[in-house]
């Protein structure tokens, strides 16, 4: 599978998307996508942010529920202790 935006206007800087997900993982899973995006430290534009959780949410970090709750799901030590234990992640 290929993450392929489609329609965009402008790209965002590596720092953006570090800000943004810096951001989405503080809240963890009790803030909506436009709560996120009025708490961030820097504005960034709605369509911009919108691409940003889209490729975080391809990436497996976070998952957006029907209710535009943003949930982070994404957890490298965990992955570390199955991959310790034996267990082959595909």
């Amino acid at each position: 599978m290929v993450f392929k935006p489609g329609n965009v206007a402008r790209y965002p800087r590596l720092d953006t998307v570090l800000m943004v997900e810096k951001a989405v993982y503080g809240h963890r899973s009790n803030k909506t996508a436009y709560q996120i995006w009025r708490s961030l430290p820097k504005k960034v534009m709605w369509r911009t942010f919108l691409l940003i959780l889209d490729y975080l949410e391809h990436a497996g970090k976070i998952h957006v529920e029907k209710d535009k709750t943003v949930t982070w799901i994404w957890d490298p030590e965990g992955v570390k202790k199955v991959k310790k234990a034996g267990v082959v992640v595909a």
